[in-house]
């Protein structure tokens, strides 16, 4: 899947992944609010196979099938 990554100016360290087909049309208008300005960090192509930094690509392309968008927080907002 085909998907593009945006970060947020008003929390650091928060990304949004949207599938490019969709954009951003599928992320609740409260996130986009609490993220303030969105800048795109960059395109990616998503497999089962491809390795993340700091997130499980299957649960990213669940998530981007399921509600159109993942947000991927910093580590110390993470649950464990």
């Amino acid at each position: 899947m085909k998907c593009s990554v945006y970060k947020g100016r008003r929390k650091a360290d928060h990304y949004l992944y949207v599938s490019q087909d969709a954009g951003l049309e599928r992320v609740p208008d409260a996130l986009l609010a609490l993220l303030g300005a969105l800048e795109f960090v960059m395109d990616i192509d998503l497999t089962v196979n491809r390795k993340l930094a700091r997130a499980n690509v299957v649960s990213v392309l669940r998530a981007l099938r399921e509600r159109g968008y993942y947000l991927q927080l910093p580590p110390s907002a993470e649950r464990p």
